[in-house]
């Protein structure tokens, strides 16, 4: 049950990829289509569930030129893509990237909250999904990691002393 939940919200972060910074408002999603194919072509790799595929291929279009709004967006999409993949050590390290380019992308702080929060790491995960939601409060993404941490952070717990 766990895992399936895991599971969905994996593939929220990942459908809602997008690799155009933002331009009016924390919601808008922009997705170009001419600049860098590979930037592109990844991002649809990774929606589709290739994760791989959708990772070389990010990789790629990283390595063309890639305005600085667009490098934020791939590099938040590296991040979904790991955390997808369970290797949040690896989706932490992308998002931190994207964030030092774009420190207003909410996708980028929801993503890297999730990877904390497959680490366990309650409190910067709550810090990171409370940026993202002062940037964007209605994203599916953010009430739903919110939910996920609530429920992993708030369950009861007991201590047990050894008799002697």
């Amino acid at each position: 049950m766990a895992r399936t939940v895991f599971s969905s919200v994996a593939m929220s972060l990942v459908a809602s990829l997008c690799w155009a910074q933002e331009q009016q408002s924390p919601d808008s999603r922009t997705v170009l289509g001419g600049g860098n194919e590979y930037l592109s072509a990844g991002a649809d790799a990774i929606r589709a569930g290739s994760y791989e595929d959708g990772i070389r291929l990010t990789t790629l279009g990283l390595q063309r030129s890639a305005s600085p709004g667009d490098r934020a967006a791939a590099l938040s999409n590296l991040c979904a893509a790991h955390a997808a993949k369970g290797e949040p050590d690896m989706a932490i390290t992308y998002c931190s990237e994207s964030i030092a380019i774009h420190d207003r992308n909410w996708r980028a702080y929801s993503n890297r909250s999730y990877a904390y929060f497959l680490k366990g790491q309650f409190t910067q995960a709550a810090s990171d999904l409370e940026t993202a939601a002062e940037i964007s409060p209605n994203a599916k993404q953010v009430l739903q990691i919110r939910g996920m941490i609530n429920e992993r952070s708030l369950q009861p717990s007991v201590t047990v002393e050894e008799h002697r």
